[in-house]
């Protein structure tokens, strides 16, 4: 036995969506319905355990096994679910090193995230069967006690031995659409580096980070104090049912001369500009009360498992252009952030529920503890967070492919990068809170947005005229950022023509050392670290003004799965982002010593020891891969007793 294929159905009463498999798994009512398997690529076999079948021992001694190699698509769901079948407790869990996600391996090929939709878009013989969520919903979820169904909770089996067999067909079939993806997808292996990123991935989601849950249940008790004081003042002013109804708000706002077509955050604030009492607090009130952070903590709550800690955070591969990670459940991606100096103080206030004290000292409640959620996230007893991150890695890498040198010598130097471009694109000398600082903001905001051959649109969506520029300085400033990083200009044209050329003739190109490959009816674009980006079915298409582009089929910005237009500076931010995902896993690596329980963009955090060294931390983060020689990498960071943004 070299391989099995795997795949299962389960049962729990925890919602699987927002706890995640590791507290879904670890419930008292959890247990694997059908196990259906195949052996190096045989017959599939399905254990019908629901009804007291067992799976064969030859199969439990295989999964404990790292010399064979477990196939499933979202291996992470069996690899978790199978280690609690097992016996192993909270925190345990089976060795990823053996196991092999199909999930993963269609993200890297540039391919969806579901079963379904990867059979669709490669034309599979046997696809998975679509009423698999109808016999779901029936069989694995409890179910509203009726008087027609004898006021049950549950479905079994026996309740419908028609819906079971087809559940059994059904088990069976995600087994063989697996395979034939991975019949498919033969020509194109995931490199072994990968899959050894996907294992650190796997062993992180594994380990979980501490969550202060004294702390979150006193913030949502705070936080529905808090709401129901506002809601109550928002009633007395409106005279509404519900002041927080959109559509009662912009009704009682039209009634007194006020209207608007969203209650969004920003039409508030722009309503709030010219609005006059007793609107203006009313509006005030209503942006206290969108800022309110129950859901997060809410997440928190759903999420963390019976040891404390929070598991399954993080989706490898889940930006499939780029393969950066991307965030499940809590999202440690989108916090708020922190501005408040005194963290430490607001934290005890909520702890011990003064809510008097937090009202007194700190005039908005729900910014607060909107502020805090991130102090949530804690280190074990006697441990220490070493919180450190790459500075500026999206800058740093596109000035070394594109070598631009007045950039790299402000990274050699230390510099800060938004007075630079600030003084390169002025022509004067620009420091910040010095000499012409007022000037730095606009280095930033171009540094931010014209990057990847963005204009005036992309300044605008930045936030370019609430930080005070004026429309007329818009594309001046995109004309100045452009004559001053020709370089970079230069680079977004060069990738265009290479990747055009590629499609074209279905010939190898390459640019400043990044390859473009042709094979099979895909586009390869081949990083400095050997990893590749996938495009399929790349072919040359017309883009919105009429000019000649690039386009491949790909999951757009409906959500579905579409033909895409693409070109140069594009390409150019999906290389840059792909490279500085690859600085990471690197990094990551290098850590592999430390104890990682999470990782947040370009930012890794560290549960350490007392007497571990940040600089040594940070010293090794910004330590250049092999594959990249030439790139200078800085990496900073800080030291908590509880996570925050420094």
């Amino acid at each position: 036995m070299k391989s099995i294929s795997i795949d299962i159905e389960t049962y729990s009463s925890i919602n699987l969506g927002k706890s995640g498999v590791y507290r879904y798994a670890e419930n008292d009512d959890f247990e694997i319905l059908l196990f259906a398997y195949s052996v190096d690529g045989g017959e599939v076999k399905v254990v019908d355990l629901a009804n007291g079948e067992k799976i064969p021992r030859g199969i439990t001694d295989a999964l404990k096994d790292d010399e064979i190699i477990k196939w499933a698509f979202n291996a992470m769901f069996e690899r978790v679910c199978l280690s609690k079948f097992l016996g192993l407790e909270t925190g345990k869990y089976l060795n990823p090193s053996s196991w092999r996600c199909s999930m993963v391996w269609s993200a890297y090929m540039g391919l969806p995230l579901s079963l379904e939709s990867v059979g669709a878009v490669l034309g599979l013989e046997k696809q998975k069967l679509t009423e698999g969520k109808d016999l779901i919903r029936y069989f694995c979820i409890p179910c509203n006690p009726t008087k027609t169904n004898g006021g049950r909770a549950r479905n079994f089996p026996k309740h419908d031995s028609d819906r079971w067999q087809r559940f059994k067909e059904y088990n069976a079939r995600d087994v063989e659409t697996e395979m034939l993806i991975q019949e498919k997808l033969f020509k194109f292996p995931v490199p072994d580096f990968i899959w050894k990123e996907y294992e650190m991935d796997q062993i992180i989601n594994d380990r979980g980070i501490a969550i202060d849950m004294d702390f979150v249940k006193q913030a949502v008790y705070i936080d529905g104090i808090s709401s129901e004081k506002l809601m109550a003042v928002m009633q007395d002013i409106t005279k509404l049912e519900n002041p927080n109804s959109v559509q009662q708000m912009k009704g009682w706002l039209l009634e007194n001369g006020i209207e608007t077509e969203s209650l969004g955050k920003k039409a508030v604030a722009k309503l709030l500009e010219s609005a006059k009492e007793p609107y203006k607090t009313v509006l005030e009130l209503r942006q206290k009360l969108a800022k309110s952070s129950i859901k997060k903590y809410a997440a928190m709550e759903n999420a963390v498992c019976g040891d404390g800690r929070a598991r399954g955070m993080f989706q490898f591969y889940g930006a499939n252009r780029t393969g950066r990670f991307s965030g499940r459940l809590i999202q440690l991606q989108n916090l708020p952030q922190n501005h408040m100096k005194d963290l430490g103080e607001a934290r005890s206030l909520v702890r011990s529920k003064n809510t008097e004290a937090l009202e007194l000292l700190y005039e908005d409640v729900p910014d607060t503890l909107s502020q805090l959620i991130r102090t949530s996230f804690i280190p074990k007893k006697d441990k220490k967070f070493i919180v450190a991150d790459f500075s500026a890695i999206e800058a740093r890498v596109i000035a070394w492919l594109a070598n631009e040198k007045w950039r790299i010598d402000v990274f050699a130097d230390g510099g800060d990068i938004y007075c630079a471009s600030a003084s390169q694109m002025f022509n004067i000398p620009v420091e910040k809170n010095g000499i012409n600082g007022h000037l730095r903001q606009k280095g930033k905001i171009a540094e931010l947005a014209l990057g990847y051959g963005g204009s005036i649109g992309a300044l605008k969506s930045m936030g370019a005229l609430d930080m005070g520029l004026k429309e007329e300085e818009l594309q001046p400033l995109v004309y100045a950022w452009r004559q001053s990083n020709p370089n970079i200009t230069k680079l977004w044209w060069d990738v265009d023509r290479a990747a055009k050329n590629c499609v074209k003739e279905k010939i190898p190109t390459e640019t400043h050392g990044i390859k473009f490959i042709y094979q099979s009816g895909m586009l390869f674009i081949v990083l400095p670290s050997g990893r590749k980006l996938a495009y399929v079915k790349p072919r040359m298409g017309e883009n919105k003004f009429g000019g000649e582009a690039v386009t491949y089929e790909g999951v757009g910005g409906t959500k579905k799965w579409e033909r895409i237009e693409s070109y140069g500076p594009k390409f150019v931010e999906n290389i840059v982002q792909g490279i500085s995902r690859d600085i990471l896993c690197h990094a990551m690596k290098s850590l592999k010593d430390y104890y990682i329980v999470a990782h947040v963009h370009d930012e890794i955090i560290i549960e350490a020891n007392m007497d571990a060294s940040l600089s040594q931390v940070c010293e090794e983060m910004a330590k250049t891969p092999s594959w990249a020689k030439g790139l200078l990498l800085g990496a900073d960071g800080f030291e908590c007793l509880f996570y925050q943004k420094d």
